[in-house]
């Protein structure tokens, strides 16, 4: 069995595979002064009360963009499941061919994201994750990673805007009916989500100018949200990062 982290700055997604099939997820929030020993008690619930056998890992392979939380992974997978932690490194990896100016400044988990696109659903291809920020990556019609698009995500849009208007109140995300709200929350739903779907749209429109026709999947914890109101997707895969890490190890760590 192959245990997997995806690490991100809002929630961290740990899965359990059995050969190619996911057969358990996990959404929990990052707690960047957790411990070791604190994330292995969360783990230790979660395993527990989906009576999956912890002895039998077989490796942990993790994508992370939050460093200070590498050593107590490492120490977590080490100390409670016994086995190696493997951090994907996008700069020491040759599976995908990475054109960004500095590959070291390019987030593991869209290079994760784009290993498993190409993978699972042919190239060239665009990944909207949808996650604290919204990243749109981009992989060209030769398996390459071209670069894309980093945005403010929609939960942290929204929180701003509670943070910076005095008057204005912390807000649901959700698809409103209409984009003329009858009152300030229904005002605010309406343009944090449908002024979110247009970024989207425009965004998706501008890549595809530069890179042609090609299928776009989206990922990511808001991914069907913005699916409600935009049909541009061709595809959703919530699972994403997760057979990403799965065939990162497959083909560079078995």
């Amino acid at each position: 069995m192959l245990l997997v982290f995806d690490i991100g700055n809002t929630n961290i997604v740990l899965g359990v595979f059995e050969g190619s099939r996911l057969t358990h997820s996990w959404r929990v929030s990052t707690r960047r002064e957790q411990t070791s020993h604190e994330y292995a008690v969360l783990c230790r619930n979660l395993f527990s009360l989906s009576q999956v056998p912890v002895e039998r890992m077989e490796a942990a392979v993790i994508s992370s963009v939050v460093p200070p939380l590498n050593d107590a992974f490492e120490h977590l997978a080490r100390e409670f499941f016994m086995v190696r932690a493997h951090f994907v490194d996008p700069e020491r990896q040759d599976l995908m061919p990475i054109r960004y100016h500095r590959p070291a400044d390019v987030g593991a988990d869209r290079i994760v994201n784009a290993i498993a696109a190409r993978e699972l659903h042919g190239r060239p291809t665009i990944i909207v994750d949808f996650g604290t920020a919204t990243t749109f990556d981009a992989v060209s019609d030769q398996g390459e990673y071209l670069g894309g698009t980093i945005a403010p995500g929609i939960g942290i849009s929204a929180e701003a805007l509670f943070q910076r208007a005095a008057r204005l109140p912390r807000i649901e995300l959700r698809k409103p009916e209409k984009a003329i709200g009858r009152s300030t929350v229904e005002s605010m739903q309406a343009g944090i989500f449908y002024g979110y779907v247009g970024l989207v749209e425009g965004i998706l429109r501008m890549m595809k100018a530069e890179m042609g026709a090609c299928p776009v999947i989206a990922t990511g914890g808001y991914a069907r949200l913005i699916s409600s109101g935009f049909g541009g997707f061709d595809r959703i895969e919530e699972d994403l990062t997760m057979h990403g890490l799965r065939i990162f190890y497959d083909r560079v760590l078995r």
